[in-house]
């Protein structure tokens, strides 16, 4: 599949759902892509690309910068402390915020670099043990500690258990958004991103439809 078929069904969705063509942001998820697949999409124009892990990014996109404008960089993986100053002064949003100690650094250091990223709250919709996110019933306190912190939360991510109906996800991150006051909804991935605009993604996380399997590094 193509960039253009996607975008071509995002707008679809949009249209069918009510909502304004071209309001959700596709943000085409590049971790673990060679470079010159990379290159090939924004040659396309595209501008906005999704890593999970901050030392690959920067491995990546210091160079592409240099050569294209505009770019609009998400981090949608966990995040360590440790790396935290180096992922705010790399990505444009962090979609990854899932505990206090990382809150408490982020806000330290925007207070330092004067600035920060766009930050969205990772909610554990599934309540998998293994996974990353704050419980769906601790995610409005997390969320109020956020913002008394000063932190820019614009909204909620999630990433359903693989085995469940992702609607039913996407229906209860809207929720816990609605109440409190978040209108920015970090859900919806290749197999899953039109149910996920149906239900009010405001972004999209698509990789392997767009950019094809990914590709494991050499050991």
């Amino acid at each position: 599949m193509s960039l253009s078929e996607i975008t071509s069904r995002i707008s679809a969705v949009e249209a069918a759902a009510g909502r304004t063509v071209g309001s959700v942001k596709l943000i085409a998820v590049s971790k673990v892509q060679p470079n010159e697949r990379v290159e090939a999409v924004l040659e396309e124009g595209h501008r906005c690309f999704g890593e999970n892990r901050v030392q690959e990014a920067i491995g990546k996109w210091p160079d592409f910068s240099d050569k294209y404008q505009d770019l609009d960089l998400h981090l949608i993986g966990p995040l360590q402390t440790n790396k935290a100053r180096q992922a705010m002064e790399l990505f444009n949003s962090i979609h990854s915020v899932d505990r206090p100690k990382l809150a408490n650094t982020i806000a330290r250091l925007a207070q330092e670099i004067g600035n920060c990223p766009d930050l969205f709250v990772q909610i554990n919709t599934g309540e998998e043990e293994q996974k990353a996110g704050v419980m769906p019933k601790d995610a409005d306190a997390f969320v109020a500690e956020c913002k008394a912190l000063d932190l820019p939360v614009k909204g909620l991510m999630c990433i359903p258990p693989v085995e469940e109906e992702a609607s039913l996800h996407f229906a209860l991150l809207a929720k816990i958004a609605a109440r409190n006051g978040l209108e920015g909804l970090s859900m919806g991935m290749s197999s899953d991103f039109e149910k996920a605009i149906a239900l009010g993604a405001t972004h999209v996380r698509v990789g392997s439809a767009i950019f094809g399997a990914r590709v494991k590094p050499e050991e």
